[in-house]
């Protein structure tokens, strides 16, 4: 237990960066992400426009050391190795960078693009995250992706020449997808997972070309037991192959556990840079959410203007950060760290809903963290929302 509590004070002392790359090749019908396949800002204004508000995130920072970059879109596997490489400059003159900071680039499979992984490692990323979502073509061509499996794993060989640490992601529960498809998936995805893989049940997003169909009845996606039973066996399989869940659809060998995304989970500090990025900073006692325009011109102009391109800050309160706390912690498999909701936030979980929980089975306590079973992660929203209506402040001393 002493090594994850050292792993999680490390990330609560540091800060992680994030860079969003607002433009794609096109738009995929299930994503609701801020991206746009037209590029109204130009790669020249926006590495001004990002370095802008680099410079003006480090001077509320304090330099604080960056435990982990990530470059997430979008698609920034589209940016130019060069101007990444200028990004991880300006990052390393404005912060001190622990010696072992993750840089991780999102990226999509395509040929060209896997063409570029020699130029992003001198860059300095270290880790690329591929958005394969299938190996199966007909699969490929209904989420509206532009490769084709072969591509995929081309890319994959090609990433697993260039990085140490790669990851790809996978959409399953499709529709007209049985069990059997789901599972030689699966088992052809392991056999290519190096370290970390994120698998994710196609869910419809409000406001995307899947949310239309499904409203008019011509998209039906699996529920209810299907779903979880599809869960349940990715969960065992995955275990069976040394790659257990760290997270609700993250697996990774141990050690291997995406260090940039544990800061969310475990509710460090990261500040957002580019279009419609949002940031969590703490100043003092206080906690800072932020959030940046969406539109990509709109962002560019302000940031022209006053130096970033934030549209709302707002100082979050102490009942606020505990429901985050919560809802962030309880989707890992470690849990929620108990004294850390108490400490940062004044509020801690009311003992006999916890008791009823456990009798439940539906969450365990174990050496100060708070996690939900197997059981527990099946329903794991309402969990969530029960603990959250227990959540109770502690009487000032």
């Amino acid at each position: 237990m002493q090594g994850k509590t050292d792993a999680a004070n490390e990330i609560l002392d540091g800060l992680a960066v994030y860079i969003h790359w607002p433009f794609c090749q096109s738009k995929c019908p299930y994503c609701d992400f801020n991206s746009y396949v037209k590029r109204s800002v130009g790669e020249e204004e926006y590495l001004k426009a990002v370095t802008a508000e680099l410079r003006y995130y480090a001077e509320q920072t304090a330099r604080r050391p960056i435990t982990s970059v990530f470059f997430g879109g979008g698609t920034p596997s589209l940016m130019a190795p060069g101007t990444v490489a200028a990004l991880l400059g300006q990052i390393a003159a404005l912060w001190p960078i622990e010696r072992d900071c993750e840089i991780t680039l999102e990226a999509n499979p395509s040929s060209v693009e896997a063409g570029r992984f020699a130029g992003f490692r001198e860059a300095g990323v270290n880790r690329v995250s591929l958005g394969v979502q299938s190996f199966d073509d007909a699969a490929l061509r209904f989420l509206g992706r532009v490769h084709s499996a072969r591509e995929a794993r081309q890319a994959l060989d090609i990433a697993a020449r260039h990085f140490d640490r790669v990851n790809f992601d996978l959409i399953y529960a499709l529709p007209g997808q049985t069990p059997q498809a789901w599972r030689e998936e699966l088992a052809q995805a392991l056999r290519l997972a190096p370290a970390h893989l994120s698998l994710y049940q196609l869910t419809v997003e409000p406001e995307t070309p899947f949310a239309h169909l499904h409203r008019s009845g011509r998209l039906q996606i699996p529920g209810g037991e299907r779903s979880a039973s599809l869960y349940e066996e990715t969960q065992e399989l995955c275990e069976a192959a040394g790659l257990p869940a760290y997270e609700v659809s993250n697996h990774a060998r141990p050690g291997q556990e995406s260090r940039h995304n544990l800061t969310y989970w475990r509710y460090g500090d990261y500040i957002g840079v580019g279009p419609g990025a949002h940031g969590r900073i703490s100043t003092g006692k206080s906690k800072m959410a932020t959030a940046a325009i969406g539109a990509p011109g709109a962002w560019a102009a302000q940031v022209s203007r006053r130096g970033h391109g934030c549209e709302e800050v707002s100082e979050l309160s102490p009942r606020e950060q505990a429901e985050e706390m919560l809802l962030m912690g309880l989707r890992l498999s470690e849990g929620l760290d108990a004294k850390s909701l108490r400490v940062s936030t004044g509020y801690s979980l009311e003992p006999a809903g916890l008791s009823r929980l456990e009798e439940e089975r539906l969450l365990c306590r174990e050496g100060g963290y708070i996690r939900a079973t197997a059981k527990g992660r099946l329903v794991l929203n309402a969990l969530i929302e029960s603990l959250a209506a227990g959540l109770t402040a502690d009487a000032p001393c």
